[in-house]
């Protein structure tokens, strides 16, 4: 079992930034896919980015290239999600999760543990 924790949400101003965190214990490897998945009221869960563990290999979902940032901090078992220029469009449920592999890996069927969500707000 992989726990995960999310912290860091709030509510922001358009153009703002934020930084999520995801803590992450258990029966955590190298051989892991860690993402961040967001849903919006009324929309599916969508994929936002993924890290892999071992290289740090990055993916972003196109409408967050440029804008948000993951990486991890293997002593602290953490990953981040730093969020800049932020808009209203991102208001969601943020979620971390994480899957045993490697690679792109988009499809939150392939996620096996989930955190419990962290709500983050843009407002116009």
């Amino acid at each position: 079992q992989v726990q995960l924790v999310e912290s860091g949400g709030g509510l922001v101003q358009a153009g703002g930034s934020l930084r999520l965190s995801c803590a992450a214990s258990g029966r955590t490897s190298s051989n892991i896919v860690m993402g961040w998945f967001r849903q919006a009221p009324g929309k599916e869960r969508e994929f936002v980015a993924s890290i892999n563990w071992s290289g740090g290999n990055t993916y972003y979902a196109d409408s967050v290239k440029g804008r948000f940032t993951i990486s991890r901090d293997n002593a602290k078992i953490t990953m981040y999600l730093q969020m800049s220029s932020l808009k209203p469009e991102d208001t969601a449920v943020y979620y971390c999760a994480a899957a045993w592999g490697s690679g792109r890996i988009y499809s939150s069927t392939l996620y096996k543990y989930w955190g419990q969500g962290t709500q983050v707000t843009v407002s116009s």
